[in-house]
């Protein structure tokens, strides 16, 4: 096991490989022998470009040959900073198959991120866009400390084109399986990522189980919206789940219901992943309700409201399904086949039978059904612990090996998830605790709000009091009333903001997800 890795334990690994839950084969390979079986057909799509397998198979091979002959090895990280574009996916391929270990970088990440990353993981290459979305990346590769190898998708000026890297029948080494196929980042909300390593086996399971879920097969249309560098564009199914299936990957970067609802009818998409925020404004764009038949959307990232997950199948005339995932493990979903009230209103059961949840006070004890309590959760595809962080595995993991995921949660009798909140978004206001969550939901039911975030600031009489950012939805949001609302709503009067703050727009962290150190920033400064 790579140095820095927490393994998994031994006996546990043989008796999933002995059932047939992991199958002991690399990724790389698994990937390459789908190629083979479906080289005619087209693999990856993005704006007017097309890549069968047969075409990927071959590039991302003579890609492999050309890093094993800049001196990369198997079990070498390489940070890769690419959008989405079809480089990606065949520079994924080809690390897999020269046994180097992707260390994944999402878009919005810049210099601070980056050189995190790069010095964290030990990485001995950074893999960059020359230029997208107006921002020029080789610019991250010239402020990093010491000489990294930067290779550049496009025009590489004084780095290495990544497209010169062309090497044939170059002899491909034999890869670990139990090895980490890749590394994934957490996507807290303070601090830098940590690293999270996904194994070979694992990684192959969860796209296996998720395309059963999502009902992806060979005849799949996959549509990656959000970066494919995030977990579930990537492989939940994602971009490298249809392909393992031999389905087609189609590529953007745009959400706009204008631009992206013609590719899908264009390429015939039946499967795509979205934040809520998307969600919304795909179900508001107006478009006639049946233009998007084909299409299940897999929702997660962010809470959903049950009104918008409510509304948004009605008003794009196909299928919602509602996902809560991490990226170091546990997935739950609601089955197609759930009543309404489970569909829309909670976040599903686990994606395997295998997958342990237990909810737990404050002591460590379970809670009956029904009662809120934080969720920890161990199973067959989620890590026993970060990637070079002792300290944070100590607090992170049980000894037991169950991960503590910090989500708030309530379970029903049938074992539905409902998630509550953070545990760290409880804001303690004079020592009454107000689940910043509930609030954010509440919010979110005023015709006025189209978003709501909402933190604690510290207070010397109260302890904490509570802000609410809104994002008005057209009209002007006034503050009393909407307390109003709220106390209408039944919600405790303990809970009801201190202060109302309009937004254009809240701001974000490059998983996607309400960047509430930011928030606490700007309730900071406002305070003053």
């Amino acid at each position: 096991m790579l140095d820095g890795c927490v393994p998994w334990p031994e006996d546990l690994a043989a008796e999933l490989r002995r059932t047939g839950i992991w199958r002991g084969r690399p990724l790389g390979d698994l990937l390459h022998e789908s190629c083979v079986r479906n080289a005619g057909r087209v693999a990856v799509v993005c704006d007017d470009r097309s890549m069968t397998y047969e075409e990927l198979a071959r590039r991302a091979d003579r890609l492999a040959g050309g890093l094993i002959g800049l001196g990369i090895r198997p079990l070498d990280r390489v940070v890769v900073h690419l959008p989405n574009v079809p480089e990606f996916v065949v520079l994924f391929l080809a690390l897999l198959r020269a046994g180097a270990v992707p260390v994944l970088a999402l878009p919005g990440h810049r210099r601070a991120e980056i050189e995190h990353l790069y010095a964290h993981s030990g990485a001995v290459a950074y893999v960059v866009k020359d230029q997208f979305g107006g921002f020029d990346f080789r610019t991250i590769a010239r402020e990093l400390p010491g000489t990294p190898r930067v290779l550049v998708s496009g025009e590489a000026q004084e780095f290495t084109a990544l497209e010169s890297l062309d090497a044939e029948g170059v002899a491909l080494p034999v890869v670990d399986p139990s090895e980490p196929s890749l590394f994934l980042l957490s996507g807290g909300t303070t601090g830098l990522p940590k690293l999270i390593p996904r194994t070979h086996d694992d990684y192959a399971y969860v796209m296996r189980i998720t395309a059963e879920a999502m009902e992806v097969d060979r005849d799949g249309v996959y549509l990656a919206v959000n970066p494919v560098a995030h977990q579930a564009a990537l492989a939940c199914p994602g971009v490298i789940g249809t392909l393992l299936l031999g389905g087609k990957a189609v590529l953007t970067s745009s959400v706009r219901p204008d631009e992206v609802f013609p590719l899908i009818r264009r390429e015939g998409v039946t499967a795509t992943t979205l934040v809520p925020s998307v969600l919304r404004l795909w179900a508001d764009s107006g478009r006639p309700p049946g233009e998007l038949s084909r299409l299940l959307i897999q929702v997660g990232s962010a809470p959903l409201d049950p009104a918008l997950a409510d509304r948004a199948g009605s008003a794009l005339g196909c299928r919602i399904q509602r996902w809560y995932g991490i990226s170091e493990g546990l997935c739950t979903y609601t089955r197609l086949d759930d009543p309404h009230e489970v569909a829309v209103h909670t976040d599903g059961r686990p994606m395997s039978a295998l997958d342990e949840v237990r909810v737990v006070d404050e002591s460590g004890e379970e809670v009956p059904a029904g009662e809120a309590g934080e969720m920890q959760v161990r199973g067959p595809y989620t890590i026993r612990g970060y990637y070079r962080a002792p300290a944070e595995n100590a607090r992170s993991f049980t000894p037991d090996g169950f991960f503590r995921t910090g989500d708030l949660v309530r379970r029903d009798p049938d074992g539905n998830i409902m998630i509550v909140g953070r545990i760290k978004d409880v804001i303690n206001r004079a020592g009454e605790k107000v689940s910043a969550e509930e609030v954010e939901r509440q919010l979110r039911t005023h015709p006025d709000v189209q978003d709501a975030a909402v933190i604690g600031v510290t207070d010397t009489v109260l302890g904490e009091r509570t802000f609410a950012f809104v994002v008005p939805n057209g009209a002007e949001v006034r503050a009393p009333a909407v307390k109003q609302f709220l106390r209408e709503r039944g919600l405790a009067t303990y809970k009801i903001p201190d202060r109302l703050v309009p937004l254009s727009q809240l701001p974000r962290t490059p998983m996607g997800k309400v960047d509430k150190k930011a928030l606490r920033a700007l309730a900071a400064s406002s305070a003053r």
